[in-house]
C-alpha cells in the first residue's frame, strides 16, 4: 500500500512547516494512501510533479515561497481539516520535443509553458504553424510563449498573454518583445493543437527553448503539443482553489 509522503524544500520555513505538520498528522492518526504533500515554491512544485509524471498519486502543496500559485497555504489550526476537505483538479502537461542544430530530439514536458527565447543579442527570427497551418511566417521577437491554462498567470502574464481559465482547453501562443510584425499580439488555440516553430535563421539567430526549467539550446525546431497520457491531480483547499486563483487574475487584469 503507497502510504502518505511528505517532500520538503531544504530552506528553514519549509522544514519548520514540515515538523509542525508531521506533529499533526500524528496526533490526529490522519492518512491518506497515494498522497504526497509538497512543501515549497512553485518551483520546487513543479521538480516534484515531474519527477513523478508516471505515478497516480495526489499532490497537495504548502507554499513556503513567494507567491505559490500552485500551492495551498499553510494552516497550521486547519491543516487535517483541509488535507481531508481538499478538492482534486486534474491537468496534462505539454509536451516539447525539440530538434537541436546537430539533429538530436530532444523530449521534456511543460505543466505552465514552453519558452522559445535568443540565445545571443540578435533577435530570434521564428515561423510557428499550428498543424499544416501557418499561424504566423516571419516573426522576429525575444522569443515566443506557449502556455498552458495553469501557466497562463506566470511568464504569460509577464509578456502580456491573456489569462486562460482552467477548463478552456486552450493554449495561449504569445510574443515576448515583438520587433516585427510589431503589432502581433499572439493567438489562442485548442489543447490539441499541435504546434511548430521553426528557427529561420538557426547559424546567425541561434534559440533555446524552455520547458518550465529545463532549457535545450540551439533548437532548430519546437513541436508543441499537449500529452493527455499523463496527468497531474493537484488538491486545493475548498476556498483558495486553482480556478478561483485564476478568476481573481482575470478581474485585476479587468479592473486595472
Amino acid at each position: 500500500m503507497n502510504k502518505l509522503q511528505i517532500i520538503s524544500d531544504k530552506n528553514k520555513k519549509s522544514l519548520s512547516i514540515k515538523k509542525i505538520l508531521l506533529t499533526k498528522i500524528q496526533s490526529s492518526n490522519f492518512q491518506k494512501d497515494n498522497l504526497i504533500i509538497v512543501i515549497g515554491g512553485d518551483g520546487f512544485m513543479l521538480q516534484i510533479l515531474k519527477k513523478n509524471k508516471n505515478s497516480k498519486k495526489q499532490f497537495y502543496g504548502i507554499n513556503s515561497g513567494n507567491y505559490g500559485f500552485l500551492m495551498n497555504k499553510f494552516s497550521s489550526n486547519n491543516i487535517i481539516k483541509n488535507l481531508s476537505r481538499a478538492n482534486i483538479v486534474s491537468i496534462s502537461p505539454l509536451e516539447m520535443k525539440v530538434k537541436n542544430k546537430n539533429n538530436q530530439i530532444k523530449k521534456s514536458i511543460a505543466i505552465n509553458e514552453v519558452s522559445v527565447l535568443r540565445q545571443s543579442r540578435q533577435a530570434a527570427s521564428l515561423s510557428i504553424k499550428q498543424g499544416s497551418r501557418q499561424i504566423i511566417k516571419k516573426l522576429v521577437s525575444d522569443g515566443v510563449l506557449v502556455s498552458t491554462p495553469a501557466g497562463s498567470t506566470a511568464y504569460n502574464l509577464s509578456v502580456h498573454g491573456p489569462i486562460l481559465s482552467l477548463h478552456s482547453k486552450k493554449l495561449s501562443i504569445s510574443p515576448i518583445s515583438a520587433f516585427r510584425p510589431r503589432r502581433w499580439k499572439g493567438k489562442i488555440v485548442n489543447d490539441k493543437s499541435e504546434i511548430v516553430i521553426t528557427n529561420l535563421n538557426p547559424s546567425k539567430r541561434p534559440i533555446s527553448a524552455v520547458a518550465d526549467n529545463s532549457e535545450v539550446r540551439n533548437a532548430k525546431s519546437i513541436t508543441i503539443k499537449t500529452n493527455y497520457k499523463i496527468k497531474f491531480n493537484l488538491l486545493y483547499d475548498k476556498n483558495r482553489s486553482l480556478q478561483k486563483k485564476i478568476k481573481i487574475e482575470q478581474l485585476r487584469r479587468e479592473t486595472k
